[in-house]
């Protein structure tokens, strides 16, 4: 069995070490000069390997695309076969306290070097530098082009390149439809004059929604030096991806800062803190604990005096400030990268693909893993864990295993 794997990142690399464990002849064709260098800089360099949910239908709902397709393969291989998979082979894993998972070492050069060595003792040939052309389907099985002499022979043809506008190009002449990309997991541009000088402030459990539209969330804020960023503002992102870049990602966000507060019962609140602090000023002291800059912030933008006393605050006062703190309407103008982290909501139409093997439904022999396909998810190990499935159950498949 000959398998050729276009592409050298996390779901190229599982998929060959697990077909050529099972005796295949396995090649990796990467067009860039390193590989796994998406697992080299994720997590700011500490690698984000997966994720401690172990449920897969918990699991599931941390991908906006590929959440029904992927309930199965999670319940084949999920987080807790990925942690034993990287024990296994001498790597522990720890979990922080919001469920990401990293090296004990906090170091992704453990995983590189994890991933590098199984293949080795395995037996793939890893190039670099080589750009694949087309792949064309013969009777005996496919041919990769790589604009060298002689074409590559295949029994079996992995396409793990990422998000690759040449791979998506190519796949399209052969016959597949190709969702077209727009981009996910990105933080939001604002210059408005109330977050100037915040950045690095942020509220544990914020409400943020699009106006006009359906998408909410709620989750920790950040204020940033370019505007917003955090969980919340991520999760919008992700779920809004296609929305918002047909909006031209210019918009109006709604920020609730106390969460999930009613206007009600931020009305409550406020006045009986006018009855329980009356002597005292409003801005001098932050409440609900939220930051003194941001509240002092908020205060100011109701248009309340520094020194006003909440016992002579009057009604219209209350519902200034009751506005400000549960629905700050910002201007965005624009997204900014999260980080390091570069994802893609589109690629291969899931509908052609078979999930029980990740073959592609037009073409016998063809199969698919990673951010190829139109599958992606929010921030905290999650795209790691689709690859390392998609790559898992693909590398069986191709070499005729049973699970």
């Amino acid at each position: 069995m000959n398998i050729v794997v276009i592409g050298g990142g996390a779901a190229g690399f599982f998929a060959a070490i697990v077909a050529a464990e099972a005796g295949a002849r396995v090649a990796i064709l990467e067009r860039g000069n390193a590989v796994l260098q998406k697992v080299r800089i994720s997590g700011g360099g500490r690698c984000n390997v997966t994720h401690a949910c172990f449920d897969a239908r918990a699991l599931v709902q941390h991908y906006p695309r590929g959440s029904r397709e992927l309930l199965g393969p999670f319940s084949r291989f999920g987080p807790k076969d990925t942690v034993e998979w990287f024990a296994q082979r001498g790597v522990r894993l720890k979990t922080e306290d919001d469920g990401r998972m990293f090296p004990v070492s906090d170091d992704s050069q453990t995983i590189v070097e994890c991933l590098w060595n199984a293949a080795k003792q395995a037996g793939v040939q890893v190039r670099t530098g080589v750009r694949v052309e087309r792949i064309e389907q013969t009777a005996s099985g496919w041919l990769v082009h790589t604009g060298r002499h002689t074409p590559e022979p295949a029994d079996r043809v992995l396409l793990a390149g990422g998000s690759s506008e040449g791979l998506w190009a190519m796949l399209a002449d052969l016959g597949h439809t190709i969702v077209p990309p727009v981009p996910s997991l990105f933080t939001f541009n604002c210059k408005d004059t109330r977050l100037r000088d915040l950045a690095g402030v942020s509220v544990r459990e914020a409400g943020v929604e699009i106006s006009g539209t359906k998408l909410a969330a709620n989750g920790p804020v950040l204020v940033t030096h370019w505007g917003l960023s955090g969980p919340a503002i991520l999760r919008l992102s992700a779920w809004g991806a296609r929305i918002l870049h047909d909006m031209g990602y210019q918009f109006t966000l709604s920020v609730n800062w106390l969460g999930s507060k009613s206007s009600d019962e931020i009305g409550a609140d406020l006045n009986r803190l006018k009855m329980e602090n009356a002597r005292k000023q409003i801005g001098a002291h932050a409440q609900f604990g939220l930051p003194v800059r941001l509240w002092e912030r908020l205060v100011e933008s109701a248009d309340i005096p520094p020194d006003l006393r909440w016992g002579d605050a009057s009604r219209q006062v209350l519902a200034r400030l009751a506005e400000a703190l549960g629905r700050s309407g910002f201007a965005i103008r624009g997204k900014s990268t999260f980080k390091e982290e570069f994802v893609t909501a589109g690629g291969v139409s899931l509908r052609e693909v078979h999930f029980k093997t990740f073959e592609s439904r037009l073409f016998p022999g063809l199969y698919f893993a990673g951010e190829t396909l139109d599958i992606d998810a929010i921030t905290g190990g999650f795209n790691f864990q689709a690859a390392w499935t998609g790559g898992w159950i693909a590398g069986h498949a191709m070499t005729g295993q049973s699970d």
